[in-house]
């Protein structure tokens, strides 16, 4: 039987979900990617909070994104705003958490923003 897109996806995030964690020193650069936005939340696991996020909704975005919210120059948008935000907040090392989509295309564009932001993973 073969196996959609969906489950390969979710069976991804599962496996490595399992071996990486946030803390309060190094929390998880999580990332969730739909077709038409993308979000990226800063996550300490250990006491469940978000300590910050940004995505193509958000108004400071969204007016400067005047072309498609689904392209990889508003993936670097959103990595570069997060990073400022999670810096603003004194963090400046994280574990990145691509949510089981492959490393390529938005994602791997906002990972790179993110970089050369300054957060380091």
């Amino acid at each position: 039987m073969k196996t959609s897109r969906k489950t390969a996806t979710r069976r991804r995030h599962a496996r490595i979900r399992r071996k990486m964690s946030g803390t309060a020193s190094q929390p998880r650069l999580a990332i969730f990617r739909s077709n038409q936005h993308i979000y990226a939340q800063v996550i300490d696991d250990v006491s469940q909070t978000t300590l910050t996020a940004a995505s193509t909704l958000d108004p400071e975005l969204k007016d400067s994104l005047k072309e498609s919210t689904s392209t990889c120059d508003a993936s670097i948008h959103v990595g570069r705003l997060v990073a400022e935000r999670a810096k603003g907040k004194g963090i400046t090392q994280v574990v990145f958490d691509r949510g089981g989509k492959l490393y390529h295309g938005r994602v791997k564009a906002l990972a790179e923003a993110a970089r050369e932001a300054g957060l380091e993973f």
